[in-house]
């Protein structure tokens, strides 16, 4: 797919064209579906001990929420390429809303489990974030438009932690709910925020900067859909998706983790939190486990920043190589966090883990657009459902009784590290090095055809 009218820059205070509309919307609405599908994660506490829950039930509901993902993302990268973004992420938001809102019935552990694996679907949400935002800009910005519209949207994961204990203690303390019911309550909101936003996605933006799918295959400007299929299979001979496969589970895998396990290990394995109450160090653990998804307001940005400028200066192996530096510094980073026991020393620790954390999957979708342009949305699916395979992978060491949670974390960090050499797996055809300097080329030099980002 090569499509015209792509946008050369990010003006991130326009709404009036429609690849500013699709990035501003496919941000927003990823944000949302990032704060519910994440949404009770800082409440696991109050859960825990209204259901009893032991540490072996607690990990299979961290593998539940990631592990539905998996599947959701190779399916809405392959729906994408039929139907187009702006109907996926219509679909996807509202039918997605309704289990968020259905988790306020659980009433055991096993329909818990349920809910918070059904909730995992609409975390597929990313992958339409990154088709979208790909149809819309230019080779020279697209990493940055990647990065920018994804890590706003993961931002959702830190204000979740943030925010959910403040609404919890809203309709608890405010509106006299039990916690029973507080919690509940809370999920609610998060399902209508999501199922309003499907709407106003599908009234406010459009599938390619010159219309909509539908009218596109009808205008012979797009390829039939019926060929989405081959598109697929061919991506999955790609050798090269499956390096970065494992290389976003690598990154965004560790960061679904995270998110699922910081707040439960900070009131679980340090000392501060001892003394306080129920309230005070849910809040309070919220807290510190947010600076780990807030650094998405500026840090997966700047991994695909530099994605691009390696990529104008070295070509496309450049961005390869700016992927391996930040995902090698990433396996470090974690592993140097997991043997803090010192809070004051862990919160550093962890934002500059965070930091590369975000950046690798930056860089990491600064490569994706070009792998197969004709199966943009395969590659981005599979790429997208490598991120929850490792999330998946990686719950299955915070379950085991055996297995301390900083111990799960070195272990973790140690793997990331080795996964970091697979990047050197990406390679591209001298062809391919050409075609991208040309697109580039292209585009900046036809800035009126360029008026919404001009």
């Amino acid at each position: 797919m090569d499509l015209q009218r792509k946008a050369t820059r990010i003006n991130l205070f326009s709404f009036s064209s429609p690849q500013m509309r699709a990035f501003h919307m496919s941000w927003f609405a990823f944000f949302l579906c990032f704060f519910a599908w994440f949404g009770i994660a800082p409440l696991m506490k109050i859960v825990r001990e209204e259901m009893s829950l032991t540490k072996d039930q607690i990990g299979w509901c961290i593998i539940g929420s990631v592990a539905a993902t998996v599947v959701a993302r190779l399916f809405i990268g392959w729906l994408c390429d039929r139907i187009g973004p702006r109907l996926a992420y219509t679909w996807l938001l509202s039918v997605g809303s309704i289990p968020v809102m259905s988790i306020g019935l659980a009433s055991d552990y096993t329909s818990f489990l349920l809910c918070r694996i059904a909730i995992g679907a609409i975390g597929a949400s990313f992958v339409i974030t990154q088709y979208h935002t790909s149809l819309m800009f230019a080779p020279n910005c697209v990493g940055k438009a990647n990065a920018t519209s994804a890590g706003w949207g993961n931002l959702g994961g830190g204000v979740t932690q943030l925010v959910m204990p403040l609404v919890f203690a809203a309709f608890v303390g405010t509106f006299g709910m039990s916690d029973a019911m507080g919690w509940r309550a809370c999920m609610v909101v998060a399902g209508l925020m999501c199922a309003l936003t499907g709407v106003a996605y599908y009234l406010f933006t459009q599938d390619a900067p010159d219309g909509n799918f539908k009218e596109l295959r009808a205008n012979g400007l797009m390829s039939d859909k019926n060929s989405v299929s081959g598109g697929f299979i061919e991506a999955c001979k790609d050798h090269r998706v499956w390096a970065l496969f494992v290389v976003y589970g690598a990154c965004f895998g560790i960061e679904l983790t995270i998110n699922n396990v910081a707040a439960l290990y900070f009131i679980d394995y340090f000392d501060y939190f001892k003394q306080m109450d129920t309230l005070q160090a849910v809040g309070t653990a919220g807290v510190i486990a947010s600076l780990f998804g807030l650094m998405n307001i500026f840090a997966r940005t700047l991994g695909g920043a530099y994605g691009d400028k390696f990529g104008q200066r070295w070509g496309l192996s450049g961005r390869v190589k700016w992927l391996f530096v930040v995902l090698f510094f990433e396996g470090l980073a974690l592993m140097v966090f997991s043997q803090m026991s010192v809070l004051a020393l862990a919160i550093p620790a962890l934002i500059v883990f965070s930091l590369f954390v975000q950046m690798s999957e930056g860089a990491t979708f600064s490569v994706v657009p070009f792998i197969n342009k004709r199966a943009l949305g395969s590659v981005a699916g599979i790429v997208g459902a490598g991120g929850n395979a490792g999330a998946v992978a990686a719950g299955f060491l915070f379950k085991a009784e055996s297995i301390p949670w900083p111990t799960a974390l070195l272990v973790l960090g140690a793997v990331v590290t080795c996964c970091s050499f697979l990047a050197f797996a990406v390679r591209f055809t001298p062809q391919a090095e050409s075609e991208a300097r040309q697109a580039t080329v292209r585009a900046l030099g036809e800035p009126s055809l360029q008026p919404a980002a001009a």
